[in-house]
């Protein structure tokens, strides 16, 4: 069964405060203590784009798309400076004309930056993996590309600043130059999907932290895993996320502890 919506119930004699749970059959559960648990990417971000509404031509989100095939011989715009931005780009440009457009320029580290050893290994080594980093950041933080050294060299899709306007299939650069263009593909990353604690007003619009280490700092009993930068830079990843499950789960039985 999936749930629909979350709602906060008195607690009758006990005192306590409960979750109202109601499903998708109809039926509803109550519970002392909720972990949402539908992690930070389950909504894609669509930013507003100049001039994107009046956009005669195909828009695609990174979320959609699946092959470089459909888009053979045509004049494309990938939106955003991230990893997928990158990856989709440099696919793409191998069956068309691409460009990347982004605020700022691409930020790059490489994969094995010492001894040939890859990345994650020394973030594990040094202990950046799992220091508590994410309660200081108000969003999620910008992360650098990490390329293996394929994307670099091959050389395209070539990288400009954003677009400053659409008419139709015309899009116009910041230079003045405008062109016909025939496919946007938005790479601009994703927040959580949390619709479904809409009831409670517990976690902010645009990925807003209304938590503290994945526990609510709204709603007593309520926690989360699974999220961006939850704890720390791995709170999101297989690695890291199994930690940060743990945590709360002490936490939570905690909770249901206390009379």
């Amino acid at each position: 069964m999936e749930h629909l919506d979350v709602a906060v119930i008195g607690g009758g004699q006990s005192g306590r405060t409960e979750f109202a749970l109601a499903l998708e059959d109809g039926s509803r559960l109550t519970a002392r203590a909720v972990v949402a648990a539908t992690g930070g990417f389950g909504q894609p971000n669509r930013p507003a784009l100049s001039g994107l509404d009046s956009f005669n031509g195909t828009v695609l989100h990174v979320a959609d798309y699946r092959a470089p095939d459909p888009f053979a011989g045509q004049r494309i715009v990938v939106v955003g400076g991230g990893d997928s931005a990158v990856q989709v780009a440099t696919e793409l440009a191998t069956h068309a004309r691409v460009s990347l457009a982004s605020r700022a320029p691409i930020k790059w580290f490489t994969q094995r930056p010492l001894g040939g050893k890859d990345l994650h290994f020394w973030l594990k080594a040094t202990g950046l993996d799992i220091a508590p980093l994410g309660r200081l950041q108000r969003a999620p933080a910008t992360m650098a590309v990490i390329d293996d050294g394929r994307h670099k060299a091959a050389g395209a899709p070539d990288r400009r600043p954003m677009f400053t306007g659409i008419d139709g299939s015309k899009m116009t650069w910041g230079d003045g130059t405008v062109e016909d263009i025939d496919a946007i593909v938005p790479a601009t990353g994703y927040w959580p999907d949390l619709g479904y604690l809409a009831p409670l007003d517990a976690f902010g619009g645009q990925g807003r932290r209304l938590h503290r280490d994945g526990t609510s700092l709204t709603q007593t009993g309520l926690a989360y895993v699974g999220l961006e930068w939850q704890r720390s830079l791995s709170s999101a990843s297989l690695r890291g996320v199994g930690r940060d499950a743990e945590r709360i789960a002490r936490r939570s039985a905690a909770h249901l502890a206390r009379r």
